[in-house]
């Protein structure tokens, strides 16, 4: 197969450009312009072409793009160009940005400068200073030749880091990182302008009232503790971080602590409004995402921007200013609603079922709950008497819970089992569980909360073990010793974190002890870290794992639009909507070779919004 690396030179000025606005929002301009295009064909020289849109097309053509693989660095820009710009779609894009998440870390720098220098395949140039505010025809011939000069430096080194990076990325990750690509640089859903500008008005009018009533304590809100039980009272966990001075956990609520970041695109709009007045922000997350959503409707079709590798346990996510990852999914769902199949097609959202508790329970060796999982995969709730479910895991645990035999667990019990079972595998205590109920309007004292807690642990003894052996991990790491984590194969200890079954490796950047524990790096924060919390790291990132093996044997058939945690998000024609579905659900119900005896399940929904699903 051909490779081919490529890396366009386009317009800036001092506002215009990339750092003022989002690709979708520069590269759909009507000031876009594309000033050159450098391709390296395979090990060839680069090659330089600079013209008007119409004769770069006509020499991208040549190129045979169509049938080639295509290598570039921020591949998302790159790729929204030859799609959008020059209506070209190649074989398979490889991204080498998304790579150096993947295999250096969140910590580091991915710019191609930073990772020339890091790998010493060379220097990076500065020409691209001195072609601010000037289009193509402002540029002398010889100052034409310089910039493709330039520009032909980038593809060398965007290549040479190519080389080393595909050694360590699997087949199955590179075709995973063509599928993010493709999900923003050929979109397929569209947005309902008229919907959102409607919402828009009750957003603005719902966020003065909340900002009002959070500004209106002035003290209350910027002092740590009360601020800390204002969240709590609202069902948040108060972000925390090490002190770089005394080494203590303390709380992460300045503008730049990334839990308050997150905290902005909490569900809630009422976290949203006291996180955002806290800070002096003047408007939540749900407003200026709207607002974005209704810009973006009258430039064209929704391109989905997903970071690859976003976070250290492999999850995408949110880019582009946009993050579709926390779309809100309370009251009727109006964000949702306004993002739509094409007409002649529908939307299927087809998500994995308690997939982080089965792989907890399959990785702990607990295989009571494992054959649980095992044997209600495939039952039709809603055609088997309540009293012959005997294998819902929700109901099992809270017959051990109330002392009841399985066929007398009410709907309020066996929610409780249900938040006892989805919550309380990564070492969860008394007094959050409490704060959890709480938010879901069921109030219990702690001394229940307790007997409700240990009831979870007694019952499925190897997962506190397996949260044991993940804590002395992290000891044998400071150590350069190594254990056995897991009887299965899908996780080892290598090289100073965990090998993860795509072949990447789960580490924890400058691991030292601290005051009752441990702590690591987490893009310049330090952050608290114990055993529950590496299982939930290590079943997340396995969860990842397995959704995009499923992603890419989805998309080989299908168009797939978006994936959110794990969930495959797919656009089909309307009349292959119910053959497509059972080919999606019967793919995200089929474990990798290398999860053996892992039970997975799924469910489905199929509508022409993405709300609708």
């Amino acid at each position: 197969m051909r490779c081919i690396t490529i890396d366009f030179e386009t317009y800036y000025d001092s506002k215009f450009s990339l750092s003022k606005l989002t690709t979708e929002e520069y590269i759909r301009h009507d000031d876009f312009q594309v000033i050159g295009v450098a391709v390296k064909i395979n090990h060839h020289k680069p090659i330089w072409f600079s013209g008007s849109h119409k004769q770069i097309k006509r020499f991208l053509d040549e190129c045979r793009l169509q049938e080639s693989v295509l290598i570039a660095h921020n591949a998302m820009f790159d790729a929204a160009i030859l799609s959008w710009i020059f209506h070209i779609e190649p074989f398979k894009w490889v991204d080498t940005m998304s790579m150096a998440r993947a295999i250096d870390g969140v910590n580091v720098s991915v710019s191609l400068k930073s990772i020339a220098e890091r790998y010493g395949v060379g220097v990076k140039g500065t020409e691209v200073i001195a072609a601010l505010g000037k289009r193509r025809k402002d540029f002398t011939k010889s100052d034409l030749t310089q910039y493709g000069e330039y520009c032909k430096n980038d593809c060398n080194l965007t290549f040479d880091i190519f080389k080393i990076y595909v050694q360590q990325t699997s087949p199955v990750e590179l075709d995973v990182i063509d599928t993010t690509i493709r999900m923003f640089s050929e979109p397929i859903l569209r947005l309902d302008y008229d919907l959102l500008t409607e919402y828009l008005t009750n957003v603005r009018d719902k966020k003065e009232q909340l900002m009002r009533a959070c500004v209106a304590d002035r003290d209350t809100l910027m002092s740590n503790p009360k601020f800390a039980d204002m969240l709590i009272r609202l069902g948040v966990t108060p972000p925390t971080k090490i002190s770089p001075a005394t080494q203590k956990e303390t709380f992460a609520f300045a503008k730049t602590d990334t839990g308050m970041q997150e905290l902005l695109d909490h569900p809630d709009d009422t976290v949203q409004a006291l996180v955002a007045a806290r800070l002096g922000v003047k408007s939540t997350l749900e407003e200026t995402r709207t607002e974005r959503f209704i810009n973006i409707a009258e430039r064209g079709a929704l391109p989905v921007p997903l970071r690859y590798y976003a976070a250290h346990t492999g999850r995408w996510g949110g880019s582009d200013k946009i993050n579709l990852q926390n779309l809100p999914s309370r009251g009727n769902n109006i964000l949702k609603n306004a993002i739509r199949a094409p007409d002649g097609y529908v939307i299927i959202d087809a998500d994995s079922s308690q997939i982080e508790a089965r792989v907890l329970a399959w990785l702990a060796g607990q295989e009571d709950l494992v054959e649980a999982f095992r044997q209600n995969n495939y039952e039709k709730w809603n055609n088997v008497p309540e009293s012959e479910q005997k294998y819902d895991v929700y109901k099992i645990m809270a017959s051990k819970i109330y002392g009841k035999s399985i066929a007398d667990i009410t709907k309020p019990e066996r929610f409780m089992g249900k938040t006892v079972i989805l919550g309380s595998g990564y070492g969860m205590g008394a007094s959050k569980f409490q704060v959890q109920l709480k938010t879901a309007g069921v109030e219990l004292e702690l001394d229940e909360c307790e007997s409700i807690i240990n009831t979870y642990r007694k019952s499925y003894a190897n997962i506190p073990v397996f949260w044991k052996k993940a804590d002395v991990a992290l000891r044998c790491f400071l150590d350069n010793k190594t254990i056995e984590l897991t009887n299965t194969r899908a996780v080892k200890i290598e090289k100073g974190g965990f090998l993860l079954p795509n072949g990447f490796i789960l580490k924890y950047p400058s691991l030292q002890r601290t005051d009752g524990g441990f702590s690591y790096l987490v893009r310049k924060e330090r952050k608290k870290i114990y055993g529950g919390k590496v299982v939930e790291n290590i079943c997340q990132a396995v969860a990842r794992c397995i959704i995009a093996e499923q992603l890419v044997h989805i998309a080989k058939k299908y168009k797939v639009a978006l994936t959110v945690h794990d969930a495959v998000t797919c656009v089909v024609k309307k009349r292959e909507a119910e053959s497509a579905r059972a080919y999606i659900e019967e793919a995200m119900r089929t474990a990798p070779a290398w999860a053996e005896g892992l039970p997975l399940n799924c469910e489905s929904g199929i509508g022409e919004s993405y709300g609708q699903c």
